[in-house]
């Protein structure tokens, strides 16, 4: 399983919805997991983003479907990046050239 870690922005329907936004976040995990998708973390933040989540998906397919089942409901804007564990990195950067 891949690990990734997705940045969240409320749109004007998400905040109107704010109250709702702890119950939203737990059918999409129960819905994320229909998909093959393990949500491990969903966190809601100060500063530049409204929040953060980190999940595990089988492959990159997978989690482009989770985070458009997500958008679909027009709450939030998502930003998804693909996360390595240090032995992961071991082996990306193994795959360099050595000089």
């Amino acid at each position: 399983m891949a690990t990734f870690i997705t940045t969240i922005k409320f749109t004007e329907k998400g905040i109107q919805g704010i109250h709702e936004s702890a119950k939203r976040a737990a059918a999409f995990k129960a819905a994320a997991k229909k998909m093959g998708v393990k949500v491990s973390g969903q966190y809601w933040t100060l500063g530049p983003f409204d929040g953060v989540m980190v999940f595990d998906a089988p492959d990159d397919k997978t989690a482009t479907a989770a985070m458009l089942h997500l958008s679909s409901y027009g709450n939030v804007h998502t930003t998804t990046s693909r996360a390595f564990d240090s032995a992961e990195i071991e082996k990306v950067v193994g795959l360099l050239s050595k000089k």
